[in-house]
């Protein structure tokens, strides 16, 4: 029977270096895998270039490895909710490529499947399209986009088994099922762990075939971005 389990994250990120392009999946702070974030800053690798929705927020997520400078370039669709994502990109300390959220998880989506281009009209007569090829289809100009792929993908996921299914909760689901078929090694650390056979096959959002290392994760802290709650009744 298949096993890649590992024994936690210094095993699942041998191989690490710096230079590397990681996928991190997750949307704000839901679904990031918090484990590897933790292990990629305890290694102290730079010149990273990082794909992922976002960049967490200052203290948190991708946002401590931005107050280390560990992350030389991002690619991302939203800046919002980090101050010093904001700081860095505006001061031309970090590269950033930012990309509209629907286009960035068509090329990771398109990487993953081994689909070198599409074209979308998203962007097109915008800066987003400069420098970039497009054409006309019908009456509409579209955008030559390239599919995405990393030397390392780190998902997060609800429970897996030692085969490397996955199966995500909620929401937490977002891009990590996309970027797991799109890194050269994924590594998907997981809430809870199971034997082989145990998840139900119907279930499986991310088949084992994709997936080269799987740990049971610690201590997620899985902290609210924006706390929104009604006004105290009167």
């Amino acid at each position: 029977m298949i096993n890649k389990v590992v024994t936690g994250p210094p095993a699942a990120l041998e191989g690490l270096a710096d230079g590397m392009t990681l996928m991190l999946g997750g949307f704000g702070l839901c679904g990031i895998p918090e484990n590897a974030i933790q292990e990629i800053l305890r290694l102290g690798v730079k010149d990273l270039t990082c794909i992922s929705n976002n960049a967490g927020v200052d203290d948190f997520g991708i946002g401590r490895l931005l107050q280390t400078r560990q992350v030389r370039k991002m690619i991302a669709s939203y800046v919002g909710e980090n101050a010093e994502f904001e700081r860095q990109l505006l001061s031309g300390e970090l590269e950033v490529d930012l990309i509209p959220q629907g286009t960035l998880a068509e090329r990771i989506r398109a990487g993953g499947a081994g689909i070198p281009a599409f074209y979308t009209p998203a962007g097109y007569g915008t800066e987003v399209g400069e420098g970039k090829e497009s054409r006309e289809f019908g009456t509409k100009m579209y955008l030559l986009e390239t599919g995405l792929t990393a030397d390392f993908a780190f998902v997060k996921a609800w429970k897996g088994d030692t085969a490397g299914n996955l199966v995500y909760k909620g929401t937490a689901r977002n891009f990590n099922p996309m970027m797991a078929t799109a890194g050269k090694i994924t590594v998907a650390e997981v809430e809870e762990l199971v034997p082989a056979g145990a998840l139900d096959p119907n279930q499986i959002h991310t088949p084992g075939i994709f997936v080269q290392r799987i740990f049971e994760g610690k201590n997620y802290e899985k902290r609210i971005e924006q706390r929104t709650v009604r006004a105290a009744a009167e």
